[in-house]
C-alpha cells in the first residue's frame, strides 16, 4: 500500500503520461476550526486511454468529476491518491473536498494567538504537502499556473503568490472572497496561502527591468510592535540589487511579500513572491549578533530562491541540492558583499561548514547529488550535505572557474530554462561554456561521491628551526575512499607584538595521498601552521602538536577572524575524532573564548564546549568537568564587556551548563535581580532561559513555571514553559512530559520541539535511563501515526543521548538489528543517533588516557 509516499519511478511514469496546464483552486476558510473547503479544477493533457493518479490528503471527498464523468470517491480515493482512468488527450478534473487544518507546520497550519484569541493561517508545502490543501500532481516537474479563490473572514488579510486583489464582501460583510490572478508556471510546492488578521506595511523598489515591485511585510498583531520593518526592507533592497546585477536576469515575479508566521518549523520557505519566515526573527528580546546575521542570510537565501528553485526548478528531488546549495552560497556572498555583515564567510565556516563536516561523517552521508528514491528519502535529506557541503563546494567551483564566468553561466542558465525544470547537467553545460573548463571530472569527484578528506601537515625542521621538509597528507574514510583535488592556502603565524600574526602564506594545489611543498623548505618554522588558510577548500584540517599547543595558549591572539574560526574548527574536529582529549579542548575554549569577537564563532564554540563536557570527557571526570566548565563561564562572564554580545552568550551558556547547587543559586539570583551584571537586562526570553536551567536543577517548581507563563501568556511563553516542565528532574515530571509528547498528538509542532529539548536536558541525565526501553518501543508506532515533521522531532530529540553509554549503544544496535524492514528514513535517523553515541564513547576513551 503506498500510503502517503511517492517513489521517483512513479513520478517518472506519471510525468510520461501527464502534462499539467492550469489549476483553479477555491478554498473556503469559514467552516470552523477543524476543516476548510477545497475545490480544485485541474486541466491537463495526457496520453489518451492511459491511467494515472492525482494526490490529495483530505478528511472527506464529496465530488470527483473527470471530463464531465462522475467518479465514486469511495472507489477512487485511497491512500492519498485519486485514481484517474480512461484519460483523454485534454482533461478537466474537478475535486471537491474538506481538508484538515494542521498544528504540525505542514499543509495549512492553524494557530490561535493566546494573547488575543486571533486566528492565523499559513501554508507550508515543501516537500509533499500542497496535497493537504488541494488536489494536485505533487511533483516538481509538473509545473502549471495556479489561480486561487479564497473565502475568509472579511477582516483578514489574505496573501498568495500573486498580488492580493480587492476582496468582494458578502454575508453582510462578515466574510469576503479574494480572487487572485493566475501565477506564472511554477511547481506546486512553492504555491502559498497566508491568511489572518496580520499587520502589514508596504514599500516598493524598481527592478532592473524597470518594473516597480511591490514589497510587503507581515506579522501577527501581538508581535507587530517588535517588527523592524525598515531594516528588513533595506536588506531586501540590497539583495535585489546584488542578485539582479550578478544574475543578469530581473526579478521574475509580480511582487515580493515577506511574512513572519507562528509555529514555523524551518527558518523560512521560498514560496514564489510570498516568503514565509519563522517568527523567531521578530526580536521581542535582545538577541545575539549571530541571530541578527542569520536573519540577514536567511532573507537573502530565500530571495536567491526566486531565481534558483522558483524560476528554474529541479526535475526531481535528487537535485534538491541545486536549490539549497546555490541559495546557501549566494546568500553568503551577497551578505558579505552587499550588507554590513562583511565577515559572512567566517560565519559560514563556523556554522555551515561545521554542520557539513559533521553530516559528512555520519553513516547516512551521501553524495551532494543524492539518490532520492521516494518522498521519505527527500524529507530526511534537508541536511548538512544538501545545504552546507553543497554551498562549500559551489564556493570552490566559483573560485576554480572564476567568479565572473560563474555568474555569467548562471545568468545564461536562467535565460535558457526560465519557468521550466532542469538537472545538474543543464547548469554545468553553461558553466563549461563560460569558463572553458571541463567540469565532468570535478562533478564526479565532488558531487557524485561522499565523505570528507582530512589534510595534515608533515613538517621536519633542523636545530635552527628551519623547515627541511613540508608536505601535506590527504586521507579519506575507508567507506568513502575518494582522494580529491584541493586549492588551499598555507599560513604561517607567529607572535608579533602580542598578536599571533600571519607572517608568511602561499596558495597551492593539493592532490593525491601526499603533496610535497618544496617552496616552504628553508623557511623558519612558525609557532602555528594553518592549512586551508582563507578557507578555500572543503576538508578537515589537522594542527601539528606545536600548533595545537600554540592555539591553546594564544588562539585569541590571532587577529584574522576567519583564521581563528579555522583553528577553532580544527581543534574541534580533532576532539570529535578522538585524536585529542576533550579536556584539552575544554582548556582551549575556556582560555580563549572570552576574547573572541565573531558572534557565530562564539555561539558554535560554546555549544561544542557543552557537548565536550557532557558527553566527551571520561565518565569518571564528567561531574567535576561540568562544574569546572560552568565556573569557568561564570568567571568569563564577570569580565565581559557590559551590554556586549558575548556577555549575553556567556550568560545563557552558564545557565545551560550549571550543575551544582552553588551554580544554580547564581542563576536564581541573576533571574531574581539580586545579582546584577552591568549592561545585562534580564528580559523576557533570557528570564525563560534562566528558568529552564533552574527547573532542570530542581530549583524551580511547577508553580514558578505557571507564574512565568501567566506573566508571558504568549506562544513563545508556552514553548518555554513546556521546555521548563519537561526539564524538571522528578520522575513524575519526566513521565508527564513523555505522555504529552508520545501518547498524545495535541501539542503543536514548536511546543513538541521545545518540550523534547527540555526532556533530555543534560542536568537530568540520570532520569533518562528508565526511558531507554520506552524510546525504542515508540519508534515504529510514532513513525506510522504522526506526520513526518512531528515523528522526526520525537525520534531525533527524545533519543537519550546525554546517557552516552555502552548500554545505550547496545540498545540502539539491537533495535536496528531487529528491525531491518523498518522504513529507510526512520532507520537513518536512528543510525545517526547511534553514530553520536559511538563518537562520544571513543572520545571518552581518549580522554581517559
Amino acid at each position: 500500500m503506498p500510503g502517503e509516499n511517492l517513489t521517483r519511478v512513479e513520478a517518472q511514469e506519471r510525468r510520461a503520461i501527464v502534462e499539467t496546464q492550469t489549476y483553479e483552486i477555491a478554498l473556503d476558510l469559514t467552516k470552523g476550526a477543524e476543516v476548510f473547503g477545497s475545490r480544485s479544477v485541474v486541466r491537463f493533457a495526457a496520453t489518451a486511454g492511459a491511467s494515472t493518479f492525482i494526490d490529495l490528503i483530505a478528511r472527506d471527498v464529496r465530488e470527483i468529476t473527470l471530463n464531465g464523468r462522475e467518479i465514486d470517491p469511495a472507489a477512487a480515493y485511497a491512500d492519498s491518491r485519486i485514481r484517474l482512468d480512461d484519460l483523454e488527450a485534454e482533461n478537466e478534473l474537478v475535486v471537491d473536498a474538506d481538508c484538515l487544518y494542521t498544528n504540525t507546520g505542514e499543509g495549512l497550519h492553524r494557530f490561535v494567538d493566546p494573547v488575543d484569541g486571533e486566528v492565523y493561517l499559513y501554508s507550508q508545502f515543501e516537500v509533499p504537502d500542497s496535497r493537504r490543501v488541494f488536489a494536485v500532481f505533487e511533483q516538481p516537474d509538473l509545473k502549471a499556473t495556479f489561480q486561487f479563490t479564497v473565502t475568509a473572514p472579511a477582516a483578514w488579510k489574505v496573501v498568495s503568490n500573486q498580488p492580493t486583489p480587492e476582496p468582494i464582501p458578502h454575508d453582510d460583510g462578515v466574510n469576503a472572497t479574494w480572487g487572485f490572478e493566475p501565477t506564472p508556471r511554477i511547481s506546486s510546492y512553492i504555491t502559498a496561502l497566508i491568511a489572518g488578521p496580520y499587520e502589514e506595511t508596504r514599500s516598493e523598489l524598481t527592478s532592473a527591468s524597470g518594473r516597480v515591485i511591490p514589497l510587503g511585510l507581515f506579522a501577527r498583531k501581538s508581535l507587530w510592535q517588535h517588527m523592524d520593518a525598515d531594516y528588513v526592507f533595506e536588506k531586501t533592497r540590497q539583495g535585489f540589487a546584488y542578485y539582479e546585477e550578478k544574475f543578469g536576469y530581473p526579478y521574475p515575479f509580480a511582487k515580493y511579500d515577506q511574512l513572519f508566521v507562528p509555529e514555523f518549523n524551518a527558518g523560512a520557505m521560498e514560496n514564489a513572491g510570498a516568503v514565509t519566515f519563522t517568527e523567531t526573527y521578530v526580536f521581542r528580546s535582545k538577541v545575539t549578533d549571530a541571530v541578527k546575521e542569520r536573519r540577514v542570510v536567511t532573507i537573502l537565501h530565500e530571495l536567491a530562491h526566486m531565481w534558483f528553485g522558483d524560476l528554474v526548478t529541479m526535475k526531481w528531488w535528487n537535485d534538491l541540492w541545486l536549490n539549497e546549495s546555490f541559495a546557501e552560497w549566494a546568500s553568503t556572498i551577497a551578505t558579505a558583499e552587499a550588507t554590513e555583515w562583511t565577515e559572512a564567510w567566517t560565519t559560514f565556516n563556523a556554522m555551515e561548514k561545521t554542520w557539513a563536516y559533521r553530516q559528512d561523517q555520519l553513516p547516512s552521508t551521501h553524495p551532494i547529488v543524492a539518490e532520492i528514491s521516494d518522498l521519505e528519502d527527500v524529507q530526511v535529506n534537508f541536511d548538512g550535505i544538501t545545504y552546507a557541503k553543497g554551498g562549500s563546494v559551489l564556493k570552490q567551483l566559483a573560485a576554480w572557474v572564476g567568479i565572473d564566468a560563474f555568474f555569467e553561466g548562471v545568468g545564461a542558465y536562467f535565460q535558457k530554462h526560465a519557468y521550466s525544470n532542469t538537472t545538474l547537467s543543464d547548469l554545468l553545460v553553461e558553466l563549461e561554456r563560460t569558463s572553458g573548463r571541463d567540469l565532468g571530472p570535478w562533478s564526479r569527484k565532488w558531487l557524485e561521491t561522499a565523505g570528507v578528506n582530512t589534510l595534515s601537515p608533515v613538517i621536519d625542521d633542523d636545530h635552527d628551526g628551519r623547515i627541511t621538509r613540508f608536505a601535506i597528507t590527504q586521507t579519506a574514510p575507508a567507506d568513502y575512499p575518494t582522494i580529491r583535488p584541493h586549492r588551499l592556502g598555507i599560513g604561517f603565524y607567529d607572535l608579533v607584538s602580542g598578536a599571533l600574526t600571519r607572517t608568511h602564506s602561499i596558495e597551492i594545489d593539493v592532490d593525491g595521498d601526499l603533496t610535497e611543498v618544496p617552496e616552504l623548505k628553508g623557511t623558519r618554522r612558525p609557532a602555528l601552521v594553518l592549512l586551508n588558510d582563507a578557507d578555500l577548500a572543503y576538508a578537515k584540517i589537522r594542527l601539528d602538536d606545536r600548533s595545537l599547543e600554540t592555539a591553546i595558549d594564544h588562539l585569541a591572539d590571532i587577529a584574522d577572524p576567519l583564521a581563528r574560526s579555522l583553528v577553532w574548527g580544527a581543534a574541534w574536529d580533532q576532539t570529535r575524532d578522538a585524536e585529542t582529549a576533550a579536556t584539552d579542548y575544554i582548556d582551549l575554549v575556556l582560555r580563549n573564548i572570552g576574547r573572541e569577537t565573531e558572534s557565530t564563532t562564539i555561539r558554535t564554540t560554546l555549544s561544542q564546549l557543552q557537548l565536550a563536557a557532557n558527553s566527551y570527557v571520561a565518565p569518571e571526570a564528567r561531574e567535576e568537568t561540568r562544574a569546572r566548565v560552568a565556573d569557568g563561564l561564570w568567571q568569563l562572564l564577570q569580565g565581559a564587556e557590559p551590554g556586549s554580545d558575548i556577555q549575553l552568550q556567556l550568560t545563557t551558556a552558564f545557565a545551560s551548563a550549571a550543575s551544582t547547587a552553588a551554580q544554580w543559586e547564581r542563576v536564581r539570583a541573576l533571574r531574581a535581580g539580586e545579582t546584577v551584571l552591568d549592561g545585562l537586562e534580564i528580559d523576557t526570553d533570557l528570564s525563560w532561559q534562566l528558568l529552564v536551567s533552574l527547573a532542570a536543577g530542581g530549583v524551580a517548581d511547577a508553580a514558578a513555571i505557571d507564574a512565568a507563563l501567566a506573566a508571558d501568556n504568549t506562544a513563545k511563553g508556552a514553548e518555554s514553559a513546556a521546555q521548563a516542565r519537561a526539564a524538571m528532574p522528578s520522575a513524575e515530571a519526566k513521565a508527564a512530559a513523555w505522555a504529552s509528547l508520545v501518547e498524545s498528538d495535541a501539542l503543536p509542532n514548536t511546543v513538541v520541539r521545545s518540550a523534547a529539548a527540555g526532556f533530555v536536558h543534560p542536568a537530568t541525565r540520570e532520569q533518562l535511563a528508565p526511558f531507554v526501553e520506552k524510546y525504542f518501543a515508540m519508534l515504529l508506532p510514532v513513525w506510522e501515526s504522526r506526520t513526518f515533521q512531528i515523528a522526526s522531532y520525537l525520534i531525533e530529540l527524545l533519543y537519550p543521548a546525554p546517557l552516552a553509554s555502552a548500554e545505550l549503544r547496545r540498545a540502539t544496535r539491537a533495535w536496528l538489528s531487529e528491525n531491518p524492514e523498518a522504513p529507510a528514513a526512520l532507520r537513518r535517523i536512528v543510525a545517526e543517533n547511534l553514530a553520536g553515541v559511538e563518537r562520544a564513547l571513543a572520545a571518552q576513551e581518549r580522554d581517559a588516557e
